[in-house]
Formats: structure tokens, C-alpha cells, sequence
């Protein structure tokens, strides 16, 4: 039997945030950008206040022919964000994702959100699975 992986082992560095007050148009752009389905929204200090995905977008923006200049992103983001210590199993991240119903967890060490470690999303399950 393979020992049990951690949540670090997995995870995605890569983070790229956006401004709550932004546009979904610039959201759009940025995850274009950046080549990523996902944000992560802060607030004017940085503090991670939810998350936005290409799914929000076109689920709350396109599908109702909104206009994406005027849709800002505190007002179709995924919120509060759902979180998890760096050090805990994949194993606990599959639940907890069930539990909260979200594809996406912000990866920081004793619940601080004013410094995010990483993101772990259903995909990243994916490839982890894949290696097993």
C-alpha cells in the first residue's frame, strides 16, 4: 500500500487573484491571460474573499446575456471560500469539497487567509489519480 499523500503534494502555486470590485469581463481576461479557469477574489487588502471560475462566468454572465462590463465579481463569485491546511490527506480534501459542494479549496496553514499557500480543484484530484 502507497502511503497516503498530503494536500501540498498535490496543489497548485500558481495563484492568480482578482480585485472583488472588478469587472467579469476582466475576469474573463484575466483567466485567459493567466491560461486558468479560476480566480481567486480578495477584497481592497488582499484577503481572500471568495472565488470565480470560468463556470460562473458563463453561467450568471453569458447564459443570461449579461453585460460583462457592468457584472462585477463580488456579485457572482463562490463565497466564503472553503479551506484547508497544506498538511492534510487528499483523502480529507475529497471530503471536504463533497461536504461543501465547491471544486476548489484555498490551501492555507492555520487558517490564515491573509497568506494562501496554493489551490486544489477537482482537477487536480484528476491527475493525482491518474499517478496512483
Amino acid at each position: 500500500m502507497t502511503a497516503q499523500k498530503s494536500v501540498s503534494e498535490i496543489m497548485n502555486t500558481v495563484i492568480v487573484k482578482i480585485d472583488g470590485n472588478k469587472s467579469s469581463e476582466d475576469a474573463a481576461m484575466k483567466m485567459r491571460a493567466a491560461n486558468t479557469s479560476s480566480l481567486i477574489v480578495v477584497d481592497s487588502v488582499g484577503i481572500p474573499i471568495g472565488i470565480i471560475t470560468e463556470r460562473d462566468l458563463v453561467g450568471r454572465v453569458i447564459a443570461n446575456d449579461a453585460d460583462s462590463r457592468r457584472i462585477m465579481v463580488k456579485d457572482i463569485m463562490a463565497s466564503p471560500v472553503v479551506t484547508i491546511d497544506p498538511r492534510s490527506s487528499v483523502e480529507s480534501a475529497a471530503d471536504l469539497m463533497l461536504q461543501n459542494s465547491v471544486h476548489h479549496l484555498l490551501v492555507v496553514e492555520n487558517e490564515d487567509l491573509s497568506a494562501v499557500l496554493g489551490v486544489v480543484t477537482t482537477t487536480d484530484f484528476a491527475n493525482y489519480l491518474e499517478g496512483v
